[in-house]
Parts: structure tokens; sequence; C-alpha cells
């Protein structure tokens, strides 16, 4: 049985998505073995991982990890520390499958050599296809590699594009749930606090994404990753709020017939979905029960409480140097609201001011991307100084 089970490695295997992947792996013994799992810092958490999976290999990125764990893992495990311990497993021979989830641009080294060597790729790293898109997807369609997303509303997508004439689509729509934020009074929001911005409504997450929520910049980053992910053109793009969050997102042909894909709102589903989409896994999510949930909520985006998604709009008529500054910037002011250096408000106003001083270009290199990065990053923490 050993040698039909899919071998994964796990980048941001102590995430949150990395957490819900052990779930089904552990729902599925028979059909899931870990290979590698990858950590930062949380050296508990990756020790209780490591005892209930058992890797071939762990790796921590952070030394000081690396140095708590030594000693410490089950018998046969062996630890590597660094980005490129990561980058190699993930390209290794003995990986079958890569979960793709470490947080920001940090993931796009081993998820990209995961690309180019053709693996299967659960993509949960949306921050790959906003900065690096281009070369990601060209270097997907060199390898034969399989990209696979694991955010629930483009996996939705995936799902409702199955079987479809692509150039039949209209209109793709991502839902969004409005974070904490969608009905409180714009004036006040300067004055929210991280606590506040991390505890969303629907979805257990990271600080990061939770805070991105809350701004509606994820909501931005998804449109930018659907591009690149389904080739499709900003015109046929947009998003909608939808507070329930049970439908993820909806296609509409031109024949004005419009799918959706519906669920209860756990990461577990679009896992599970990309680690193996037919025959469908069980995940252990709540049934769907709509006459107990009764009514669906829509709503418009209100780009003068959520001006990320009036940034979004240029960025993606724009060129790819335009999406990287974004992304770049918005994890720069994200991560200076959540240390209480800026206020709530000031995280997209520093986006805004990054953008208007930045090249408006394609970048077909990965060393390029790194050089926009970096100077993005550095306009960004000018002005929040």
């Amino acid at each position: 049985m050993g040698d039909d089970l899919v071998k994964l490695t796990v980048l941001g295997a102590t995430g949150s998505i990395g957490c819900s992947t052990a779930d089904v792996m552990l729902q599925h013994p028979d059909k899931f073995s870990a290979f590698a799992l990858v950590g930062h810092r949380n050296d508990d958490k990756m020790l209780q991982l490591a005892e209930q999976l058992k890797p071939q290999w762990v790796v921590m990125t952070d030394v000081a990890a690396a140095d708590r764990l030594k000693g410490r893992l089950p018998a046969g495990v062996r630890l590597e520390v660094g980005m490129d311990a990561a980058t190699e497993l993930a390209a290794a021979s003995e990986t079958e499958m890569v979960m793709a989830a470490m947080v920001g641009s940090a993931g796009l080294p081993a998820t990209l050599a995961a690309v180019k060597a053709g693996k299967r790729v659960g993509l949960a790293n949306k921050e790959c296809l906003v900065t690096a898109g281009r070369i990601f997807m060209d270097a997907a369609r060199h390898s034969g590699a399989e990209v696979v997303p694991v955010d629930s509303e483009h996996a939705a997508v995936h799902q409702c594009l199955h079987g479809h004439d692509k150039g039949s689509v209209s209109r793709v729509v991502l839902t969004a749930s409005g974070g904490p934020f969608r009905d409180r009074d714009p004036a006040t929001l300067q004055h929210v606090t991280p606590e506040e911005a991390i505890a969303h409504p629907n979805w257990d997450m990271g600080a990061k994404i939770s805070v991105d929520s809350a701004t509606m910049m994820n909501k931005a980053l998804e449109l930018i990753e659907a591009r690149w992910l389904f080739d499709l053109p900003a015109e046929k793009l947009s998003a909608i709020i939808h507070p329930e969050s049970i439908i993820h997102a909806m296609v509409e042909y031109q024949d004005g017939s419009v799918l959706a894909q519906l669920a209860m709102p756990d990461m577990r589903m679009p896992i599970a979905y990309a680690m193996q989409a037919e025959p469908r896994l069980s995940t252990g999510i709540p049934w769907l029960d709509l006459a107990k949930t009764g009514t669906l909520h829509f709503q418009q985006i209100d780009e003068q409480r959520f001006p990320a998604m009036r940034l979004v709009n240029d960025v993606l008529q724009g060129e790819d140097s335009l999406s990287i500054a974004l992304n770049a910037a918005n994890e720069v002011a994200n991560a200076a609201f959540r240390e209480r250096r800026i206020a709530f408000t000031d995280i997209v106003t520093t986006v805004e001011k990054v953008l208007a001083r930045v090249e408006n270009i394609p970048v077909a290199l990965l060393n390029d991307v790194w050089l926009h990065d970096e100077h993005a990053r550095r306009l960004a923490n000018e002005v929040i100084s």
C-alpha cells in the first residue's frame, strides 16, 4: 500500500492551510503520506505535525527554530534549515505533490521550483501569481505542472469551468465576505486595532491574510491571481460582497447561465479538491443546509470603504511591475499595522502612494521581479517613516 501513497511536501506546514492539509491527510492515510514539512518559526506545532505525519524531512526556514527542534523529532525524521533546503525538497524526485501555503512572496522560490520540476501544485500562496504570474504560468506550461488553486474562490471557479468552453465565459465573479468592517462607519476605521482586524467573522485564517481581508486587499490580490490562473482579461473579472460566504464564486457564460459553487466556509474543502478532485475526498466539514441558512445576501463593493478595490482596477489594466509593487507595499504596510506603527486606514494609503512612484512595465525575469519588489518595499518604508 505504501508505494501507492501520494507523497506531499507541504510549504507553510505550521500555518492554517498547512494544518488543514494535515487534517485531510490524517483522514486519508491510505492515500497520502508526508515527504517533507516546511515551517518557519513555530517549532512546537512542527513537532506535533511530525509526530502525527512522520515525514522523511522537516525544514525550518528560521535557524533558531531549527535549533530548538534538534533532538526532539521522531526517529527517522531528518532536519534541515533554510529556504534553499525547502526549495530543493519541493523539486525532489520523491515529491509528487506540493501544497504551497507559505505566506507572502517568500514562498515564490520553492513553489516555482516545484512548478519547474513538473509537480502537481496546490496553490494557496496567491503572491506567487501576483508577483510573478507571467513567469509562473509560463513555467507550468513548459514543464507540464498542474497548478490547482486552493483559495476557496479560485477552487470554485476551477470547478465551474470544468467541462465548459472557456471561450464562452462572459464574466467571473469572486465573492467576498466583506470582513469584520463591511457595515462599520468608514469614519471610524482609522481607530481599528489589529485585534479587531484579525477577528474575521467567517474564516479562521492567519493574521496577515485576516488583515488583508479586512482591507479587502485580499480580494484585490485574488483578482490578480485569477487573471493569471485562468488567463482572463481584466474586464471579465469582478467581485461582489456575499456576507454568508456560502457561494465562493460564480462563472457567467454567454448564454446567460451562471454556474456557482457552494459549500460551508471551511478550507478543508478546497484543500481536499486540490489534493484529489476525482473521486472526491471526504473532509469532515458540516453539510450545507440551505433551509437552515435561509437567505443569502449580496451587495456591491463600496470603493470608498474599501479603496483597495479601486486600486486593483488600475493594476489589472497595467503591467506586471504594478502588481509586484502593490503586493510588496501591502506586505510592508500590513506588517506595520500589526506592529501598531501605522493606522488601519494607512495600509491602503501607503500602497497607493507607492504605486504612484513606480514604473508601469512588463517583467519577464525572476531577478527583475525581486528588483521591483525590493524597490517597492523601500518606497513603502519611506512612506511609513
